[in-house]
């Protein structure tokens, strides 16, 4: 199937809507505001902006309106993935796909988003820039999960440095906080969507398959069925990538609202400038109150005590 999107304006947008008029319909997609259907193609619009053609006289139509809109077409030059052990065509099936961002980050939270992604919805979301997070910048990625949150069903679940810090007091491991807040984020999901189904079920691989329903043993939802694990996942599939992107996101927004909070810019990462900034930090307001904005089990916060009594 043949798809052209472009990015129009509000105006543009309600002359689209007049011209097909006659094969409007009434069920919109998320984040859809007209949709029409006629006999060789559909046209979508989104509040985003994207206005998406698809079908056999798609890019025809789309042509009529490029004047004025800009066209947005993903890369034809691209290579595909790699799918590892998934089944054959498996990017584009329709997907729950999961991730998680900050595990290795020193200040601010533990971020785990999952996201469900059709194959309807992955024209416009290529259109719209989703790939793998990590050859993006943060403005870039912030910019696209504003775009894409309205779009996709999806679970955000963020884990505190508090509470993080607390359940690692009390004998659990990192690991076993991942798989906890995957699995009700997939849960969450698969809830929301009910009764449709995905076609399976996508985990960013970071334990592996035994280890990880391990840690989930005293769980009394547990999502095991039509369950895939791959690293990189996010490159194998868009439900994983938009996972990724929305994670930072999120992940973004609270390490803005940490920097106000203690009134001075923080540093991401676990490296040497981290330790400089904790151990700033420790000077101004105490080791307790870096306690309240950091992973207190890294090695950043001996080394960062360290510097501050220097």
């Amino acid at each position: 199937m043949a798809n052209t999107v472009i990015n129009s304006t509000t105006s543009e947008i309600n002359q689209i809507k007049a011209h097909y008029a006659p094969f409007s319909q009434p069920k919109l997609p998320p984040g859809a505001i007209f949709a029409a259907k006629a006999p060789r193609f559909t046209v979508t619009a989104y509040k985003s902006g994207k206005v998406m053609f698809q079908g056999a006289d798609g890019e025809k139509e789309a042509a009529k309106w490029q004047g004025t809109a800009t066209a947005l077409s993903p890369s034809r030059s691209a290579k595909k993935p790699v799918t590892r052990n998934l089944p054959a065509g498996f990017s584009d099936w329709n997907v729950l796909g999961s991730d998680e961002v900050g595990t290795g980050d020193f200040f601010g939270p533990i971020t785990v988003c999952a996201s469900y992604v059709t194959r309807d919805q992955m024209p416009l979301l290529k259109a719209l820039g989703v790939k793998d997070s990590k050859a993006m910048k943060d403005p870039e990625i912030c910019a696209i999960a504003k775009e894409i949150i309205p779009i996709i069903p999806h679970s955000v679940l963020i884990c505190p440095n508090p509470k993080y810090n607390e359940v690692i007091r009390r004998g659990m491991n990192q690991g076993q906080i991942k798989a906890l807040l995957h699995n009700r984020a997939l849960g969450n999901v698969l809830k929301r969507i009910a009764p449709e189904r995905p076609q399976a079920i996508l985990i960013d691989q970071f334990a592996e398959k035994n280890t990880y329903y391990r840690y989930l043993a005293h769980e009394t939802e547990i999502v095991r069925e039509d369950v895939f694990f791959a690293t990189k996942a996010e490159g194998l599939h868009l439900s994983v990538a938009a996972s990724s992107i929305i994670a930072r996101y999120k992940f973004v927004e609270a390490f803005s609202a940490m920097e106000r909070e203690l009134g001075r810019p923080l540093t991401k990462g676990a490296g040497a400038k981290v330790d400089q900034t904790a151990a700033q930090i420790i000077r101004a307001f105490g080791p307790e109150k870096l306690a309240q904005y950091t992973k207190q089990h890294f090695a950043n916060t001996e080394k960062a005590m360290k510097l501050a009594q220097k």
